[in-house]
This record gives C-alpha cells, sequence and structure tokens, in this order.
C-alpha cells in the first residue's frame, strides 16, 4: 500500500507502475472497495486533502481525499452547499467519479454533472489539468464512468445556493407500513423537496418503517409540503426542523467507522400498488434496511455524463451486515428475490454497483462502448484499476519483480516513519518498501 502525500507521488507510482508492469488501484478511503488487488498497488489518496472556497464564483476546488463532510463545512458559512448524498465520510472525488447520487440532484441533477475541471495523472504518470475544452471526451468519461481512465488529485465543481435547510425523519412501528406508504407514495414534491422511504429492522429492535426528508427552502413552506405525513399516527420520534447543511448526516445516522456490508442497488420504474404490496408483504430479515429514494426533477433532464438522464423515479437500495457464511448468502438471497419480484428497469448508477456486476450493469450499450474505446486509447497496458473496471481485468506479468514481493507493503512517499504502517508477512511473500521519488524497490524489516 502507498500513501500519497500530494499529487507528485501519485505521478512517481504510476510511473513506476508503468515500467514494472504492476496495476494501480486507488481508493481514498476504501469506502466500497472491491477486493480485486491481485497485483496491484492499492494507492491511498485521503491525504490529498486541497480545499478551497471561491465564495464570489460559486465554486470549489477539493483535493482527491475531502469528504464530502468536509466540503460541506468549508461551503456552509458562506451559505453554499454541495451536493451531499447520506454519508459525509465519502470522498466528493469518488461520487464524483461515479455520477453522484445527492440529497440534492431533484434541484441540480447528477453530482457529476457539476464538475468544471480535472487535475489527473494519467496512466503514464503525467500529470494534467482537464477540462471539457482541453480534451472532451475523456472529461466525459470521468464525470461518472469511474477511475478507469486516470487518477484524479483535485477536481473543481460548482456550489449552489442553500439559505435555508429543512429535514429530519420520521419513525413509526412497521404496524403503520400501508399508512406510511401511502403517504409517501401522495406527496406532490416540487424539486426542492426529497423523500426517503426506509424499512428498516437493526438487531435487537422492532422493525420500523422511516421517511427522510431534506427541503432547500423555508420550514413554513417544508411543514405545508409534508402535511400529509401529520395525518399519520403519532410517529415514535420526529427530527423535522430548520437543519444546517453540515447536519445532513444525522438524518439517517449512517456509520462513519469502517464496517461489513452487503448492498444491492436498483433503479424502480414504478411504485404503484402492487409494488407497494410487495415490498411491504414480508418481513425484510436479515435485511437491515430497505430504501426508497424519491429521484426524477433534474435528474431526468439531459446530461453530458456517460449514464446520461435518469428517467426512472425511483432507486432502490438493499442492505444487510454478513455477519457469518450463512447470513452472508441469506442476505444476498433475500436481495435477490425482492429484486425478482420488482419492476427494476434493467440498469443502474455507477455508484450502485456491487460485487459480481459490471459496468454493462450500469450504462448503455453506447456509452459502455465509448468508454471501452476511452480506456483503450488513455491506459493501453491497463495500469490503472478500477473497482469496476471498464475493460475485463487483464493483469499484466511483472517483468523484474517477483509478484510476491508486492502482496503486502505499506508506505509513505516522504519517509517510512511519518506514518508508515507495516503488516504482517503472509506466507510466501517478502514485505517491500517502495520510494518512488528515487525509483527504488527496497526489502523492509518485518515486524513479527
Amino acid at each position: 500500500m502507498v500513501e500519497a502525500a500530494d499529487a507528485t507521488d501519485v505521478a512517481a507510482v504510476v510511473r513506476y507502475a508503468h515500467t514494472c508492469g504492476l496495476a494501480v488501484a486507488t481508493q481514498p478511503n476504501g469506502h466500497g472497495a472491491t477486493p480485486d488487488l491481485d497485483g496491484a498497488i492499492l494507492l491511498r489518496t485521503r491525504r490529498l486533502n486541497t480545499l478551497e472556497i471561491d465564495t464570489a464564483a460559486r465554486h470549489a476546488r477539493v483535493g482527491a481525499g475531502v469528504s464530502s463532510g468536509s466540503l460541506q463545512a468549508a461551503a456552509a458559512p458562506h451559505g453554499l452547499t454541495g451536493l451531499n448524498g447520506s454519508s459525509p465520510v465519502v470522498s466528493v472525488a469518488g461520487v464524483a467519479l461515479g455520477g453522484g447520487l445527492s440529497w440534492f440532484g431533484r434541484k441540480h441533477g447528477w453530482v457529476a454533472d457539476h464538475v468544471t475541471a480535472f487535475d489527473i495523472v494519467d496512466a503514464e504518470g503525467r500529470q494534467r489539468r482537464l477540462t471539457a475544452d482541453t480534451d472532451t471526451d475523456l472529461f466525459w468519461a470521468l464525470r461518472g464512468g469511474g477511475g478507469s481512465f486516470a487518477i484524479v488529485t483535485a477536481l473543481e465543481l460548482a456550489l449552489h445556493p442553500a439559505p435555508h435547510l429543512y429535514g429530519g425523519r420520521m419513525l413509526w412501528p412497521i404496524q403503520h407500513a400501508s399508512e406510511v406508504m401511502d403517504a409517501y407514495r401522495q406527496i406532490t414534491a416540487p424539486n426542492d423537496l426529497t423523500l426517503w422511504l426506509d424499512l428498516l429492522h437493526f438487531p435487537g429492535s422492532e422493525p420500523m418503517i422511516a421517511i427522510d426528508a431534506t427541503y432547500l427552502g423555508p420550514a413554513t413552506t417544508a411543514r405545508a409540503l409534508l402535511s400529509p405525513l401529520d395525518h399519520l399516527p403519532h410517529p415514535l420520534t420526529d427530527s423535522r426542523r430548520p437543519m444546517k447543511i453540515t447536519e445532513l448526516g444525522t438524518i439517517t445516522a449512517e456509520p462513519t467507522d469502517p464496517g461489513a456490508g452487503s448492498s444491492r442497488g436498483e433503479l424502480l420504474a414504478d411504485l404503484d400498488d402492487r409494488v407497494a404490496r410487495t415490498l411491504l408483504a414480508e418481513p425484510i430479515a436479515p435485511l437491515m434496511s430497505v430504501q426508497i429514494r424519491h429521484l426524477g426533477g433534474a435528474f431526468a433532464l439531459p446530461s453530458e455524463t456517460p449514464h446520461g438522464p435518469l428517467t426512472e423515479p425511483y432507486a432502490l437500495y438493499l442492505f444487510g451486515v454478513p455477519t457469518d457464511p450463512a447470513t452472508a448468502e441469506a442476505v444476498t438471497a433475500r436481495q435477490r428475490a425482492l429484486t425478482d419480484a420488482l419492476p427494476i428497469s434493467g440498469r443502474k448508477p455507477f455508484t450502485f454497483l456491487s460485487l459480481g456486476e459490471t459496468p454493462a450493469d450500469a450504462f448503455t450499450p453506447a456509452a459502455l462502448n465509448r468508454l471501452r474505446g476511452l480506456k483503450r486509447h488513455h491506459d493501453p497496458h491497463d495500469t490503472l484499476r478500477a473497482n469496476f473496471p471498464i475493460l475485463s481485468s487483464t493483469h499484466p506479468s511483472v517483468p523484474r519483480l517477483q509478484r510476491d514481493a508486492i502482496d503486502t507493503f505499506s508506505t509513505t512517499l516522504d519517509g517510512p516513519t511519518s506514518a508508515g504502517r507495516q503488516r504482517r508477512r503472509p506466507p510466501s511473500a517478502d514485505v517491500a518498501h517502495f520510494s518512488p521519488r528515487h525509483q527504488r524497490f527496497e526489502p523492509s524489516p518485518v515486524i513479527p
């Protein structure tokens, strides 16, 4: 593993990998990472934490390691917001590279639609600044096509006015699920209003149903729009209130510490009576959450991104925790049974892909062919490996190094004592310290 301190470090790692026939897999913090790291250098970019706000231009420049929550904290004092999802710990760059679904997507569309420039390191280790004018095709690919084409070290994106925000969660016992579902479907929502419905079953608690809401506007208008919810049975909790932009993560209160999880995301073509009955017919266990996100609005407008317009009215997200092999199998089976019974559209956002899926599940054939052509042109040796490769994964042989010598190693690029962590040596593997600025590969002592 290599932890880069700046873009120069990233470029040095890529040049080294390119020379030695290795691959580089980039992960800012490991959120949603896949285990396909055989024969690859794992590059962490979380220390690339540049964060600059231009309030006059309503614009931000963020390093590849900057989290959505950090961007919000910097933008909020100026009455501005980025396009955050439910979790504040996910990197802005990672969200944008996958297209990006946001709480405010109904108002503003894909996160990627608002990226105006990328700083990248290409597959040969060259640092470049990329805009729609400097390289139209590669710019298009990076705005939602994933990380197969270049390593993003920083990006620039538009910010949006957010003088008011109202939001929160209402939570009921599952016995009221039919009434809550009906109210959710009946609310007429302008693009400033986003509603998510959650079927929840946490370990040790009774099943529940929730509605999460955000409204980019004054509280009085939000309460009027949400008034159908006031006629439902009294909720267990109701956290709706005027909020700060920095409090978005508290609505769903997703864990911010690393943890195992098994997810499946789909796009729903409808939420009619039959679909509602199917969702509520049986307990969701062993799943912990079945979430329906209201889409529409700006998502359905033309988009110069690989995914294009998102015309499906709802997104479906199913989540469980595979505590053991039997539970993992049961979680997968329950996800499959639910999706098989629902009118899913057959495609999904790139950020919804999970193990066993490929970009063909996210993009149209035309978009996928264009992305594959760009990958072959910009990275013909497949040096840059994304979580979900655009091409079939090919791991080139290592001409000058034994592969088991790179199975495990850890470093920082400004000195081995800065933040480096040496790991226990696996069988038949040598641990190595890589000093890319000096193009060395040296054995390192192993801590037993």
